[in-house]
C-alpha cells in the first residue's frame, strides 16, 4: 500500500466511535492542534443519547436529556475542528510504523488511534428475541416507550439503565414489571429508592426470561425462577431488554490482547500494549460505565496519544 496515495485519508490521530470518550478526546486533541478524524458508524452520542435523563453528569443541576448531551459533546467538537465522518470500522492493521484502519467507507492511515467504540446491548440468547426487535420487544425505553401507553410491559434486568428504563416507563404504561435473575438490585440506591415507591413498578425476584412469546407482536414472556425452577407465564405487551452490555471488538482480536469478555486492556494512560494505540471508555477493561468517566478517559487517551505523537516525530 503506497501512503503518499493514501495522503488525504492519513491523519496523525484516528478516534474510533463517537461516544462521550471519542468526542472527550476529539476535543482536546483539536485544541491541541492535532489534525483528527472521528469515525462512527451511527450518530455521534453513543448510547447515552437513549437516556432519558442524566442527572449525574457535573454542570447541570437539573439534569439533560442523553440526547442533548450528546449533541451538545458533538457541536463542541466541531467548534475545536474534530472532523467526524460516518463508516464502521472492521479491522486494524500494523504496516510501517503506521496503523491502518480498515472501513465501510474505505481504509484511512493513522500514526496513532484512540478506541472508544463502546459497547452494544447485550442479547439473551432465547426464542422469540430475534423475530419481535420492533414488534414489542425493545432495547430503548426513551426511544419505544411511548408507543406502549396505558399498557404493561417488562423490563428485564437489574442496572441503572434498567431502573431508569423502568421509571420512565412508568410515567405512561399501565405497569412495568421488571424481572432480574438476582434478589436485590444493582442500580444506585437513589433509582432503587424511587423504583420501590413506584407503584406501578413490581420487581420479580430471582428469575428469568426463557422466551418471548409472541405472533407478529409481542404477548407475553416465559419466566423461569431460577431458585425453585419453577415456570410461568407473564403476558406483557412489550418488553425492554436493559440486561448489560458487550463491547464491539471483535475485530481486534487479531491485533489486540483482549481481557475476559472482550474488553481492552489498558493503563492508567488509556495505553494499551501496542504503542499508539489507546483505548477509552466503557470498551476498556475496568470501566465503571458511566458518561463522566468515559469523557475522563477521553481527556488521558487524547493527552496521552498527543505524547506519543511528539515522541515519534
Amino acid at each position: 500500500m503506497s501512503f503518499e496515495i493514501m495522503g488525504s485519508r492519513h491523519y496523525p490521530l484516528i478516534i474510533v466511535g463517537g461516544g462521550p470518550a471519542g468526542l472527550t478526546a476529539g476535543i482536546y486533541a483539536t485544541r491541541a492542534r492535532l489534525k483528527t478524524l472521528l469515525l462512527e458508524r451511527a450518530s455521534p452520542g453513543g448510547q447515552i443519547v437513549n437516556a432519558g435523563l442524566v442527572e449525574n453528569y457535573p454542570g447541570f443541576p437539573q439534569g439533560i436529556s442523553g440526547f442533548e448531551l450528546g449533541q451538545l459533546m458533538e457541536e463542541q467538537a466541531i467548534k475545536h475542528g474534530l472532523k467526524i465522518e460516518r463508516a464502521e470500522v472492521s479491522g486494524i492493521e500494523l504496516a510501517e510504523g503506521k496503523k491502518i484502519v480498515k472501513t465501510s467507507e474505505g481504509n484511512y492511515i493513522a500514526d496513532a488511534i484512540i478506541i472508544a467504540v463502546g459497547s452494544e446491548h447485550a442479547k439473551l440468547g432465547i426464542p422469540g428475541e430475534g423475530g419481535l426487535v420492533g414488534r414489542g420487544l425493545s432495547y430503548c425505553a426513551t426511544c419505544d416507550g411511548p408507543l406502549f401507553r396505558d399498557r404493561v410491559v417488562a423490563v428485564v434486568g437489574g442496572g441503572n439503565v434498567a431502573i431508569t428504563d423502568a421509571l420512565f416507563l412508568s410515567r405512561f404504561t399501565a405497569r412495568v414489571f421488571v424481572i432480574h435473575r438476582h434478589d436485590q438490585l444493582r442500580a444506585a440506591k437513589i433509582l432503587q429508592e424511587r423504583a420501590f415507591a413506584d407503584p406501578k413498578i413490581e420487581l420479580i425476584w430471582d428469575t428469568v426470561v426463557e422466551a418471548i412469546e409472541g405472533n407478529g407482536s409481542v404477548t407475553g414472556l416465559q419466566l423461569r425462577n431460577i431458585k425453585t425452577g419453577e415456570r410461568s407465564p407473564l403476558r406483557v405487551d412489550g418488553v425492554f431488554m436493559a440486561a448489560g452490555s458487550k463491547p464491539n471488538t471483535e475485530y481486534l482480536a487479531g491485533i489486540l490482547k483482549l481481557a475476559p469478555g472482550g474488553f481492552i486492556p489498558v493503563n492508567v494512560q488509556m495505553e494499551t500494549e501496542i504503542a499508539g494505540i489507546l483505548g477509552a471508555g466503557d470498551i476498556r477493561q475496568g470501566s465503571i460505565r458511566q458518561v463522566v468517566a468515559a469523557a475522563g478517559d477521553g481527556a488521558i487517551a487524547a493527552i496521552s496519544a498527543e505524547r506519543f505523537l511528539t515522541q515519534n516525530k
